[in-house]
């Protein structure tokens, strides 16, 4: 049995980030004894992946920062170029890898801070206010938790009821190319020269790190995945037809599924809490996560410095949710374009308010702007019938 203030289910980008706001201590208070649980390597292991977000000046994780830009670009089917100036705010790219030995460098020399490998299994909460997590370690042998607080950043094993239900889903390659195709200074935020899928969208993705490498990534916004083999095809049909790379090397690929849903996640109760995705951290129209994980991790290290009870507060404002509800379902019956919604609110919106309403920080009257760049009828149409959708379970 280990006893702790507070355990951290998982080390991916919500875990570890809660672990590195965690172990300060207050003025009249010690700092919380803290243990991370790590999921030992195999199939519960996440593989590489890149996070991005956008901030002003420096940041609290600049030091595992790969490359960041100040210029973000959107091509339309036709070729048509928006290009927008953020500054002062930089788009910002960070690798799991990288991420993860920063927070272990920075949490070795602070007490009260362990990290365990094992897999968990049940939860629970406990008579008296207190809950115990069961695993088992990384020998095999079972090993019980009881702390005062639990996160728990694994997903559900079934997601909540949604009237939507999306998945983006990609494939990226960092590559080296034989041409200088690469502008080092601006990301290819959404590339819509790719071949648009029947249902839904695609769009080529571009984080440059030189004239001939970057990592060109092949997204859809769709029900299904893809195999492997189709996204390989698309990259390559995207590199060569689009962008005249001609050869490219791929040094390394990753891939992903990110949902894309209106469901209500459930509110915390009792000591455990979710948080990531499983606590719905991800943006549902646009698939950004970290930005949120960071709001939702400095607001529980808060709570819990001030000797509050750290409930995750919701990730995104309720209009915010309401006009990514809207919008999914525009998307997915086909009333709206996407390319085109896009592109229209790329080409039309400032950059500053445009990233403030992607981050749902924008206020009502910001909001209604914004909603003049888009296709209003469409739009007005889907939200006067969500109301009488209802909210099916996952298949």
């Amino acid at each position: 049995m280990l006893d702790a203030d507070i355990v951290i289910v998982g080390a991916g980008a919500a875990g570890l980030s809660l672990a590195h706001r965690l172990p300060v201590p207050a003025r009249d208070r010690p700092a919380p004894s803290v243990v991370l649980l790590t999921a030992p390597a195999g199939p519960l292991t996440p593989p590489s992946r890149t996070w991005c977000f956008w901030e002003p000046g420096a940041g609290r994780f600049d030091r595992a920062v790969t490359a960041s830009w100040e210029w973000l670009r959107v091509r339309g089917r036709n070729g048509a170029v928006v290009r927008r100036h953020i500054a002062p705010v930089r788009y910002k790219m960070i690798r799991s890898d990288d991420f993860e030995a920063l927070v272990d460098r920075d949490l070795a020399g602070r007490p009260g801070v362990r990290r365990v490998t094992a897999t968990v299994g049940a939860v629970t909460a406990l008579p008296g206010g207190d809950a115990r997590v069961r695993a088992t370690g990384a020998g095999g042998a079972p090993l019980e938790l009881r702390a005062r607080w639990v996160f728990d950043s694994r997903p559900p094993e079934r997601p909540p009821p949604a009237r939507t239900r999306l998945l983006q889903h990609f494939r990226g390659w960092f590559v080296r190319t034989e041409r200088p195709v690469f502008d080092p200074g601006v990301v290819d935020l959404m590339d819509f020269r790719t071949g648009q899928p029947d249902r839904g969208l695609s769009f080529g993705y571009i984080l440059p790190t030189g004239r001939r490498t970057a990592l060109v990534e092949y997204t859809e916004f769709g029900p299904a995945p893809l195999p492997a083999e189709a996204y390989d095809l698309a990259l390559d049909d995207y590199t060569g037809r689009v962008l005249g790379s001609g050869a490219v090397r791929v040094l390394a690929t990753e891939q992903g599924v990110i949902p894309m849903t209106d469901a209500v996640f459930p509110p915390p109760s009792g000591p455990v809490f979710r948080i990531g995705v499983a606590g719905g951290a991800t943006r549902p129209s646009t698939g950004y996560t970290f930005a949120a994980v960071q709001r939702q991790s400095q607001a529980v290290a808060d709570a819990v410095r001030g000797g509050r009870r750290p409930v995750p507060p919701a990730a995104h404002p309720g209009r915010a949710r309401l006009m990514d509800a809207v919008l999914l379902r525009a998307l997915d019956t086909g009333r709206v374009d996407g390319p085109d919604l896009f592109l229209r609110l790329f080409a039309h919106v400032p950059a500053g308010r445009l990233l403030r309403f992607l981050d749902g920080r924008t206020r009502l009257y910001e909001d209604l702007a914004v909603g003049l760049r888009v296709p209003v009828l469409p739009m007005l149409r889907t939200a006067a019938e969500l109301p009488w959708l209802r909210r099916r379970p996952a298949p």
